[in-house]
């Protein structure tokens, strides 16, 4: 590693790599524009010819299929070199990576990593106020107790801790998707507002709070 920029394969590729169906998307020079590719081992192949952008490539119904033989695709470029020009201050006129995300908005779904979903109550509780963050946190803890995975979402507990938590003015959007009966689809970003592996983002000057996300 160098710098925190990962510059090895295993640092980006998960352990089932030889097993799963992996598509990206590149800066291609050769057309100056962004390519939809495959990871074919430790190569990248160009699947442009199915589909221009990834929105529109995971429309297809039978997408697996059509990517089953990775030969049938042109190869534009060693994962390695990509991944390497990748990098904060490289070149970017030569085939880096970019945001898989294109043309569709970025949605999630929850459920939300239990610390990041206690801190998130409190946050939302304490107003901004980081000096009340330790009296909510005793409050809501003794309540909800101080593991959220122990409570089934949708269950009786999960409900008559709603209604206390109601009662008492702390009940939360953050919870209703943490251990709400239903599950939450949201957007997370519009369209075209990720970034690439590896690019800088900005945090706000004036930012102090953090919220955990495993």
């Amino acid at each position: 590693m160098t710098n925190g920029f990962p510059t090895n394969l295993n640092d980006i590729l998960p352990d089932d790599a030889n097993h799963a169906i992996l598509i990206g998307r590149i800066w291609d020079p050769r057309v100056s524009g962004p390519t939809p590719v495959l990871v074919d081992g430790d190569k990248l192949r160009d699947i442009s010819s199915i589909a221009p952008t990834v929105s529109q490539l995971l429309e297809i119904g039978d997408l697996v299929g059509k990517l089953a033989r990775p030969a049938n695709f042109p190869i534009v470029g060693a994962l390695e070199d990509v991944l390497a020009q990748s990098k904060p201050g490289a070149d970017k006129n030569t085939a880096h990576l970019l945001s898989p995300n294109d043309l569709q908005a970025i949605k999630a779904s929850g459920v939300t990593f239990v610390a990041s979903l206690l801190e998130r109550v409190i946050e939302e509780q304490a107003r901004g106020d980081s000096s009340k963050s330790d009296q909510i946190r005793t409050e809501i803890t003794g309540i909800i107790g101080d593991d959220l995975s122990q409570i089934e979402p949708g269950s009786e507990k999960a409900a008559d801790i709603k209604k206390v938590l109601i009662e008492k003015g702390a009940w939360s959007q953050y919870l209703e998707v943490g251990i709400g009966p239903d599950a939450e689809i949201f957007t997370k970003s519009p369209a075209m507002s990720a970034v690439g592996h590896g690019a800088h983002v900005g945090l706000h000057p004036i930012s102090t709070w953090n919220n955990p996300e495993p």
